[in-house]
């Protein structure tokens, strides 16, 4: 019999619809259910496209035994991070707190008030080196709430006290933004640079898309090579390693070794997102043909495998393939990366022994396999001799693997990573000439606006059409801010320049902080046991360095000294976390270069000759328009540089343009990889 969760948006609420838990989705009535049955509350977190949050479910989740224990001692809640990041970050700073480590599926135990007492994330069905089983852990927990209620509501008070406190405290007060601040967190992200490898850090690797953004526009501000290098190398291996999609473009979520190689295999939309935006940006500033290959291909990615019917982009392709019963390790269960990886003989059974023994060299694909039981996951290990051999090999291989059983898709769309979308597809499109990704960007926005956009407020998510009840936090009105901002300056269209406006009033009415920062969900938002406000980047830009950004652009495009001073401010608040540490605030740093760079204002006027060649321009956070207000009261055709809507003379020529906005490439794309 279906539980409550047969009539959510979420994709991964709905996977666990017919589960024999008696699942709650987040809300009152769950909590009120658990104060008058007198029990905990047992709240799991997780998405759709984790891994193990597929493993905890098929191994306990869709157990009857697990679930009558489940069912007789607690009250069961069902999180999507993805739908309610709020709900996310409170506990996940509590599991943190408890465990010294975070991660999904998230399992934390609550009292019927909310208070968490104990917490934990992934937990076996039988017991494992020191670790006791889920069910182990339950009857302890339902032992103490009968036996030691007090004892533990009062510990989940304390946890509540403790987490609010460290809360408060963090970050920092707000400092001011200097070219030497920017450049001393630009040498600390490059301490930890992979001088081998690419990236930052060691094992697990995850794509520092933000810190590459930061590092492309300081290095374009200050003509330091130093930082330019670091992003080439980053994505060249990134590039060519099994992190990315060596038949169909897109990147996975991470890489567990730190070569790239072996991918955690789920697809997110906001790290392709951000990456096509990255190696966009990279093209322009190097002309790299690689990466101009690798910027095609993920716009290809996000188009055919993540754009939705109704003109969205999905969230996200699983890292499981679930393969017919009889097939692969688990049966009718999924398995991690079973679409993608290949042994020697399946290349030769599918290319022939030449083409075969070819591909297998190229791509790394060996006897002893660089996965599991053999397989390889495909990375480009050596540079293709031939390049019509080598499209020809990837188009057979892509093929024969689009026949293979493929991994599910969380086709929910949310705010935040669509306005991500929509700006990276707009831009691309402009800067290589490609309308129909322009196209799909106007879709996706429209789509928002008619969705989203509810009695003057943004929902977070939809999906088939159906908007969610969710609202919109702090990232999502930053990012689609972000989004229609460029929109408007490539379609020259004014309504994207509104509803901009819209947001950002929003925004400053109902997120904003006393210190001149801002909070992660509204004034009005639903109360949780504090209320959230993370400066740290996540995979994704911190909901207060989207705003920054936006409201930096929106300046530069309107002129407000409003919207300019409310930039600073929300960048001094962020300054601390640059301080500490650039890789967990880039989002922050490339705002902070834009905002030291101006950044440039240039309006196209009459010169549609000249607007592409502006476009290709590296200046940090350069806005460049053909219409709006940017253009109004020109007197004559050209392309205005300005600052601060203080211009130098009018360019009317390529040359000129060149000089002043410091243009490299020519007008023209090269692309014959």
């Amino acid at each position: 019999m279906p539980n409550r969760l047969a009539d959510q948006t979420s994709p991964y609420l709905l996977q666990h619809a017919d589960n024999p838990v008696d699942w709650w989705p987040w809300g009152a009535d769950a909590f009120t259910e658990a104060t008058e049955r007198g029990v905990p509350v047992l709240l799991s977190v997780g998405y759709a496209a984790c891994h193990w949050c597929h493993v905890m479910a098929h191994e306990s989740f869709e157990d009857a035994t697990t679930a009558a224990v489940m069912n007789e001692h607690f009250v069961n809640i069902k999180v999507d991070r993805e739908e309610r990041p709020d709900v996310d970050a409170v506990y996940m700073d509590v599991t943190v707190a408890l465990t010294g480590h975070g991660g999904w599926p998230m399992t934390v135990f609550l009292t019927p008030a909310g208070e968490p007492f104990y917490a934990g994330t992934y937990f076996p069905p039988t017991p494992r080196a020191g670790m006791g089983s889920f069910r182990q852990l339950l009857e302890a927990v339902a032992s103490a709430w009968r036996t030691r209620r007090d004892e533990v509501t009062a510990s989940g008070a304390d946890i509540v006290r403790q987490i609010s406190a460290a809360a408060d405290a963090a970050g920092g007060p707000p400092a001011t933004l200097t070219a030497e601040l920017l450049a001393a967190a630009v040498e600390k992200a490059g301490r930890t640079f992979d001088q081998a490898n690419g990236g930052f850090g060691t094992a697990p690797k995850f794509p520092p898309s933000a810190l590459l953004e930061m590092l492309l526009r300081h290095s374009a501000r200050t003509g330091d090579g130093a930082s330019l290098r670091m992003v080439v190398s980053t994505c060249e291996r990134m590039a060519r390693g099994g992190i990315y999609d060596q038949l169909a473009g897109g990147f996975a979520r991470y890489s567990v070794d730190a070569t790239w190689t072996v991918p955690h295999f789920e697809k997110m939309l906001y790290d392709n997102a951000q990456l096509l935006r990255v190696y966009l940006h990279l093209w322009r500033a190097t002309g790299s043909a690689l990466a101009q290959r690798v910027t095609r291909e993920t716009a290809s990615f996000l188009l055919s495998d993540l754009r939705t019917a109704q003109g969205g982009f999905a969230s996200a392709l699983d890292a499981d393939t679930v393969l017919p019963a009889g097939q692969g390790v688990d049966g009718a269960h999924g398995v991690e990366g079973a679409t993608y990886v290949w042994t020697p003989g399946e290349l030769v059974d599918i290319l022939g022994p030449q083409d075969g023994g070819w591909a297998a060299d190229l791509f790394g694909v060996t006897v002893a396999g660089t996965f599991e039981h053999g397989a390889s996951v495909l990375a480009l290990a050596v540079d293709a001799d031939d390049h019509s051999r080598f499209d020809r090999v990837r188009a057979r291989l892509a093929a024969a693997r689009a026949r293979r059983p493929q991994p599910g898709r969380d086709d929910k769309i949310v705010a935040a990573w669509n306005g991500l979308a929509i700006a990276a597809l707009a831009e691309a499109g402009a800067l290589l000439a490609e309308p129909a990704w322009v196209t799909a960007a106007v879709e996706a926005a429209t789509l928002l606006f008619d969705v989203h956009w509810v009695d003057g407020r943004l929902r977070r998510t939809s999906r088939h059409g159906r908007v969610g009840t969710n609202a919109g936090v702090l990232e999502d009105y930053g990012d689609v801010a972000e989004g229609l901002l460029v929109l408007h300056q490539v379609t020259g269209d004014e309504r994207w320049l509104a509803w901009a406006g819209d947001l950002l009033e929003v925004v400053r009415a109902h997120f904003a902080a006393p210190d001149g920062g801002f909070h992660d969900t509204a004034d009005d938002a639903e109360r949780l046991l504090r209320r959230p406000r993370d400066p740290a980047d996540s995979p994704t830009p911190s909901g207060q360095a989207a705003v920054a950004g936006a409201l930096l652009t929106y300046a530069a495009l309107t002129g407000s000294r409003d919207h300019r001073e409310a930039s600073d401010r929300a960048l001094e608040v962020l300054t601390p976390m640059l301080g500490l540490s650039a890789s967990f605030a880039g989002w922050a740093g490339a705002v902070a270069e834009a905002s030291l760079a101006g950044p440039a204002e240039v309006a196209v006027v009459d010169r549609p000759d000249l607007e592409r060649l502006a476009r290709l321009a590296t200046a940090p956070g350069a806005v460049v328009v053909t219409s709006g207000p940017l253009t109004r009261g020109r007197g004559s055709a050209g392309v205005y540089v300005c600052r601060g809507f203080v211009c130098e003379r009018p360019a009317t020529t390529a040359d000129a343009v060149r000089e002043q906005l410091g243009v490299t490439l020519a007008p023209a794309p090269p692309w014959n990889v």
